[in-house]
């Protein structure tokens, strides 16, 4: 890699490929990324497809042994997580990890920065591999390009056999039936979201254990072990149960889980869709009453005050939200310093914490005046849908975030 560089030289930037917008026409801003090698590596095609070459050669290249074959091993297996204390050598090892795609293991690693990404993967038994990069953020196409060159990589490969079946305990697996949560989200502040997206459900079926996400297809998976399972036509067991882990059972795969009370997982769906369902009508209402208003056809209106302020915090939440969704292309220049979006999002979130308390009082206080009691209960339970939201995300550090901080 005689041209690889971490920096922006002037000789890269001679040879630098332009990231593009969405559009494919606006380039982003060269992104000077502070945690090297998390992405700042400047090197073309061909040194990078040296880089699989000295995988595949177990860290030899030219005839020179770089590194010792035994550390190429140590970098594709996992060491430290729980999964792999049980055996499973299927996960992310230094910064590098397996994926299993039409019964092949595949090592490797792919990313990607704002307009671009990557992919580096190769089959150390086979000795194949590949590197391909593309400079949009079209996940589609990325994916798409992905699985053509496997195919013609594969196409006239032998797959690997699957181990034999081992039959389930259903004493060990007893304690995992039933609803799980993610216990270590990638990004932390997002676990508000998906400690309750990414709940899936635990059952066995015949002689099989399947796991089924709320928002997802269901998995299904065989025993290799004790602890250790597989998918019906992989050659590796990608899921494992750690029962002794400290602070309760866990469950290790592509993620983290640990088993939650049923009654908790409906009890937080229940108050969720029905907080939202209530904003949405409280939103919706106000396409009557708000042009009546300016029509001056409410008259004197006793409880308008009912309908303004909570109307207001949910304005200010969907004002929040909105800062966020408009900015996904542009997330770390929007939100990695102080910025109209960034500083609106702090201050939006914080009015919606405040109007959502101030309803509530408001409604509380309006009990003896004289609002229809229609208008009153519908005021008093969006209330208290602005409350129970806003309290969930200030417990979730959602509320008054500073993300250039």
């Amino acid at each position: 890699m005689d041209t690889a560089s971490f920096f922006l030289t002037p000789d890269v930037e001679k040879k630098l490929t332009r990231l593009y917008r969405p559009d494919g026409r606006t380039p982003y801003p060269y992104w000077h990324i502070t945690m090297r090698p998390a992405g700042a590596v400047n090197a073309s095609a061909r040194e990078m497809a040296n880089y699989v070459q000295f995988f595949l050669s177990r860290g030899s290249f030219g005839g020179v042994q770089l590194v010792q074959g035994a550390s190429i091993e140590r970098m594709e297996r996992p060491a430290t997580t729980l999964a792999a204390n049980e055996g499973m050598v299927a996960g992310y090892g230094l910064s590098n990890y397996t994926t299993i795609e039409d019964g092949f293991v595949y090592h490797g690693h792919n990313g990607g920065v704002e307009g671009g990404l990557t992919e580096m993967a190769y089959l150390p038994d086979q000795g194949l591999g590949y590197i391909f990069m593309i400079n949009s953020g079209n996940g589609n196409a990325f994916e798409g390009i992905s699985k053509l060159i496997r195919g013609y990589m594969t196409r006239e490969l032998k797959k690997p056999a699957v181990p034999a079946l081992s039959a389930i305990k259903s004493d060990i697996v007893r304690p995992f039936v039933g609803y799980v949560e993610p216990a270590a989200p990638r990004q932390e502040i997002l676990r508000f979201l998906t400690r309750i997206l990414g709940v899936s459900r635990i059952a066995l079926d015949k002689g099989k254990l399947v796991v089924s996400p709320l928002l997802g297809k269901p998995q299904t998976y065989v025993a290799v072990s004790d602890f250790l399972f597989r998918r019906e036509n992989e050659p590796l067991a990608t899921l494992a149960l750690i029962p002794a882990a400290a602070g309760g059972p866990l469950i290790q795969g592509g993620g983290t889980l640990r088993p939650v009370p049923g009654f908790v997982v409906g009890l937080e769906w229940c108050l969720g869709v029905t907080s939202l369902l209530l904003m949405a009508s409280a939103a919706v209402f106000a396409f009557v009453w708000v042009p009546r208003k300016l029509l001056r056809k409410l008259g004197g209106a006793p409880g308008l005050r009912l309908r303004v302020v909570p109307l207001a915090s949910i304005l200010c939440l969907g004002g929040a939200v909105a800062l966020v969704m408009l900015s996904t292309d542009d997330l770390l220049q929007r939100f990695g310093r102080l910025t109209f979006w960034s500083g609106g999002f702090f201050v939006l979130t914080l009015a919606f914490a405040c109007t959502a308390v101030l309803g509530l009082m408001v409604t509380l206080r309006a009990q003896t005046s004289n609002v229809r009691r229609g208008i009153y209960l519908h005021a008093l339970l969006v209330s208290l849908a602005n409350t129970t939201v806003a309290a969930y995300l200030t417990y979730w550090g959602i509320i008054g975030y500073r993300s250039w901080t």
